[in-house]
């Protein structure tokens, strides 16, 4: 099969969490495949893939990266990874693509990427391979690398998603659907609660990372006014306290940049448990806004210089 990504392509009820992450926009309000320049249309979101054609699977990885399963067909391990990461990827939306090599047909694609035994599973982003495992996995560590890919193709400036016969794939629903739904009634505690077991259990789990983030933020802005926080903060710009609320409200407003603008520059002229609790909290702030987002590219390197 041929790949060809060169192809044109408030109050508890009312606070609107879903505003701070694309990911979570219904999908009636996101752009069409025809607007969107982040688009790639596939043929699948799954290739079957050979040396003849492998240079395609580097062309793609520059806009979407791509889940390389290298495999035999002679081994059950294989075929029983093959079916998960099949499974896994359909639940990221076309964020991943995953091409399975025969390693007994392909012996100089298993040499290039140095397989010492089937099944092995690297990357590619931007044309450049990023090693990932080797033999089999529980689901969840599968995913737990699959989000680590995710973010770190985001920090490279890989943000496509694949599109497959014209029709954006969904993703799979939320991992925690009565966290999520704690969430989604402003029952903040609840989801709280729910998501902290769900880490307890799966501390990689990205879904629950992001879902106590969320609740977190929900609860701590529960009957404000997001205006008032920040008009606040603005009139004693070294209040810790009035800043990190300020932040909270900039967050949910759409402003995430400022938001990280005005904490990072008080971590810079405080010590102690006050930089600390600055620093924790741009760093929920960036689970919140998500990697992809271009302002947590930049508040990361910021962050970095106040604090070293």
């Amino acid at each position: 099969m041929t790949v060809n990504p060169s192809q044109d392509a408030g109050p508890q009820q009312g606070l609107d969490l879903s505003a701070v992450r694309s990911k979570n926009m219904p999908a009636g309000e996101q752009a069409s495949p025809a607007q969107d320049p982040n688009a790639v249309p596939l043929p699948s979101l799954v290739l079957d893939v050979d040396e003849a054609v492998f240079n395609d699977v580097v062309a793609l990885s520059e806009r979407v990266p791509v889940v390389i399963d290298l495999g035999s067909p002679a081994s059950e391990e294989s075929t029983q990874l093959s079916r998960a990461l099949e499974s896994l990827i359909a639940g990221y939306g076309g964020r991943l693509v995953l091409a399975r090599v025969d390693v007994d047909a392909n012996p100089r694609l298993q040499q290039a990427f140095g397989v010492q035994a089937a099944p092995t599973v690297v990357a590619v982003i931007k044309g450049q391979p990023v090693p990932l495992f080797q033999g089999t996995l529980p689901e969840p560590q599968i995913a737990a690398y699959l989000d680590e890919l995710l973010k770190l193709a985001a920090e490279n400036g890989v943000s496509g998603h694949a599109v497959v016969d014209g029709v954006e794939p969904e993703p799979a629903g939320p991992k925690h659907p009565e966290a999520e739904a704690a969430l989604a009634e402003g029952d903040f505690d609840t989801a709280e609660s729910l998501f902290k077991a769900a880490l307890a259990e799966s501390p990689a789990d990205e879904e629950a990372k992001f879902g106590l983030a969320r609740a977190g933020l929900g609860r701590r802005l529960i009957d404000a006014d997001p205006a008032e926080l920040i008009a606040a903060a603005d009139a004693d710009p070294k209040d810790v306290e009035a800043a990190m609320a300020a932040a909270d409200a900039q967050v949910v407003t759409g402003d995430p940049a400022g938001a990280f603008t005005r904490l990072i520059s008080l971590i810079r002229t405080s010590a102690g448990e006050q930089k600390e609790a600055l620093r924790l909290r741009v760093l929920d702030l960036f689970e919140i806004v998500g990697p992809d987002d271009p302002a947590v590219a930049k508040a990361r390197t910021s962050l970095m210089r106040a604090l070293f």
